[in-house]
């Protein structure tokens, strides 16, 4: 046993969001990930507490992706005295800078509206970025003398797992696991002889409809909602879950299997990633690879609009439906999805479509949940618009396929320490683990500090 080697649990144990875990071996400190702790506000109350670690005192950052719950401390940690070297794959990084600049816009507004300091500044994010280096998938890492790989996870674009190796065994931690075979990146990579393998749970208690069936979902809602004249309105993740919508709508518009009707792009920060996603080509499945060399411009199709300014997202009220309008936040937390939710909510021919995780205590977790009376900006709305759910654009891998990662490892692993989920799906996901693979799997508590056999 080598007492030098353990993993602390400093957040995303016992819950989603919050991801910071910190890696020790042989007097070197590694973080992986140091993300928001999200709820009903984007930024929890509870991020502006103090670290439970020395930010000085840490080497290396890793952030496995870019959504917030992964990187949306790091300013922070900056500020508070971190100045080491942050590693992430070329895309992850060019995410990162333009969601730190949405983060400062959201962390101001909050904090004027609570009388107190935002978390950080655009300055502390800047900082950051200047410590930050790329590291393409495969490519030898090396943070502060330990050996560490990239593989892809298939979440997000840019999104890896990172595999160190010490004292010659694999020790993995995956960040998010992609819910693949995606509509635009590149399957999971496989993952075998680990030794340990922290890994992510959120759907670890359920399984996703057919892949099949969310495309036809998604072509319903489309045609149901034309029917009725109304607006289908589509809370959506900035990174990659717009994407995918853009990319899907724009096959069904091409292929002639849904009408051509206006569609807007109602989020800045979407349009500047949808941009990015521009720029990796190469990340993309072969499908899609072979799209865009036929020459088809997969984020663009007729009646599609991007609505950067104010004034352009204010005119879409004024478009008669029917329409589609696609607008963060995901899970309607924040942004420019609350004042199209405010209007058609109310609005009996209108959809609103859920196409991603709702967390507890948000206002797209109250609507899911069947409320028919929700607040928004202080005022009593009655929820009178059809309220749908498609499951199978999660990013995420469901339970079933979350064991199935696992098993290349069975016989090596000494232990899978399940995290990133709420405990109900954390705990069912280690115990099927158990019973299906043999393989001892531990939920951890935060705080917990666990030793590592090498």
């Amino acid at each position: 046993m080598d007492s030098d080697s353990a993993i602390t649990f400093y957040g995303g144990a016992g819950t989603v969001t919050g991801s910071n875990f910190l890696l020790e071996h042989n007097g070197t400190r590694i973080l992986i990930d140091c993300g928001l702790t999200q709820g009903e506000q984007y930024c929890h109350k509870c991020n502006y507490d103090d670290f439970e670690y020395d930010p000085a005192s840490i080497d290396v950052l890793i952030a496995t992706h870019a959504h917030a719950d992964h990187i949306g401390r790091i300013p922070k940690l900056v500020r508070d005295g971190f100045n080491g070297v942050i590693y992430s794959t070329p895309a992850t990084r060019d995410l990162s800078s333009i969601m730190f600049d949405d983060a400062v816009r959201i962390l101001e507004d909050e904090a004027r509206k609570e009388n107190r300091e935002p978390l950080y500044t655009l300055l502390d994010a800047r900082k950051a970025m200047s410590l930050w280096k790329g590291v393409e998938y495969h490519a030898k890492g090396d943070a502060s003398g330990i050996p560490f790989t990239f593989l892809d996870a298939g979440h997000i674009l840019g999104s890896a797992m990172v595999e160190f190796l010490l004292n010659g065994k694999k020790v993995v931690f995956t960040g998010d696991l992609g819910n693949s075979p995606a509509p635009l990146l590149k399957d999971t990579e496989r993952v075998d002889g680990a030794t340990y393998i922290l890994m992510e749970s959120v759907y670890g208690d359920r399984n996703h409809e057919d892949r099949s069936a969310r495309r036809e979902k998604l072509k319903e809602a489309i045609v149901d909602t034309e029917g009725r004249g109304g607006t289908l309105l589509i809370p959506a993740f900035s990174i990659q879950r717009t994407q995918v919508l853009l990319y899907e709508i724009n096959n069904m518009v091409e292929d002639g299997e849904v009408n051509e009707i206006p569609v807007f792009l109602d989020s800045p920060l979407a349009i500047k990633v949808t941009d990015i996603y521009r720029n990796y080509e190469s990340l993309y499945n072969e499908t899609v690879k072979k799209e865009i060399a036929a020459g088809d411009d997969i984020f663009d199709f007729a009646k599609l609009s991007f609505t950067p300014r104010v004034e352009e997202s204010k005119a879409i009220l004024t478009t008669p439906g029917p329409k589609i309008i696609i607008a963060g936040s995901g899970m309607s937390t924040g942004g420019r999805v609350l004042h199209h939710e405010k209007v058609y909510l109310q609005d009996s021919k209108s959809m609103l479509l859920l196409v991603g995780y709702q967390a507890v205590g948000t206002l797209g977790r109250h609507i899911a949940d069947g409320l028919k009376h929700v607040t928004i900006f202080n005022d009593t709305i009655n929820v009178r618009a059809e309220v749908r759910l498609i499951r199978g654009y999660s990013a995420h891998k469901d339970g079933e396929h979350l064991v199935e990662f696992v098993e290349p490892s069975a016989e090596t692993l000494r232990k899978v320490f399940v995290a990133m989920g709420e405990p109900k799906a954390s705990n069912f996901l280690a115990q099927r683990l158990h019973d299906f693979l043999g393989v001892d799997a531990l939920v951890p508590k935060k705080g917990d500090r666990v030793v590592l056999e090498l």
